[in-house]
């Protein structure tokens, strides 16, 4: 029981519904964007045996210097835009989903690339556990919606995001390196905690109009759909409500 007990739970629950999403979108010959975090390993993981048995001609997109490595280690092919600027597939975790299947993505730092790579992809699948499902925005992730900045323009831009928006906006700061964490990009990452609900997209739009910000965490409208692993063990589907 106890902690070791709901990270078996957790991990359990990242398998079963980076399974359930790897059997349902993965088919021969697709080129395949393959998102960054702890949630991918088990897609990939299954990616690799599912290429092996069924002898499938899969082509890897990586979003980071981790999925990189993930796609090497498991003998994927690995490609990149410059060859394949559409994608069949991309699949990718979160740190929270809403009811509106809204994200906030980047708390391992692969925002950009991720959504570069989601957003040339036919369809963006999101695996995810139980712990990231809520109503809105900000129920369940405290750390605040990642912002990927220029860093010469990392003091200005903290400025106006919380002048416009409030809330309050901090550089994030390395573990065992001093000085903030660099992104794969080498820039800076803002980690903004909103202290409101905001209009989501409209939100978005205003933060990426700020000079010096190169891309948000917020993934609005992107998601076609979402497997959560259960605690219970099931994976629960949800779709884009259509409007």
């Amino acid at each position: 029981g106890g902690m070791a007990g709901a990270l078996a739970r957790e991990e359990a629950a990242k398998q079963q519904a980076a399974w359930a999403a790897v059997d349902a979108h993965v088919q021969n010959n697709h080129i395949l964007g393959i998102g960054s975090g702890s949630t991918i390993v088990h897609a990939v993981n299954r990616l690799a045996a599912r290429v092996k048995q069924e002898n499938l001609s899969i082509t890897c997109i990586p979003t980071s210097f981790q999925a990189r490595q993930l796609i090497l280690q498991n003998g994927l092919t690995l490609s990149d835009l410059d060859r394949h600027p559409e994608l069949d597939v991309a699949i990718d975790g979160a740190d929270e989903v809403d009811g509106d299947l809204n994200l906030i993505k980047g708390g391992g730092g692969c925002l950009t690339q991720e959504k570069i790579v989601a957003g040339y992809a036919k369809s963006l699948i999101i695996i995810a556990d139980y712990r990231k499902k809520s109503k809105c925005l900000g129920e369940q992730w405290k750390k605040g919606i990642p912002i990927e900045v220029i860093p010469m323009a990392y003091r200005p831009v903290t400025r106006a995001l919380t002048k416009r928006f409030g809330g309050v906006a901090e550089l994030r700061m390395a573990v065992s390196k001093a000085g903030p964490v660099v992104t794969d990009n080498g820039n800076f990452l803002l980690d903004w905690k909103f202290d409101k609900v905001h209009k989501w997209n409209d939100v978005n739009m205003a933060i990426k109009m700020i000079p010096g910000v190169v891309e948000t965490g917020l993934f609005i409208n992107m998601a076609e759909r979402v497997y959560f692993g259960m605690e219970d063990g099931s994976v629960s589907i949800c779709e884009k409500p259509a409007h």
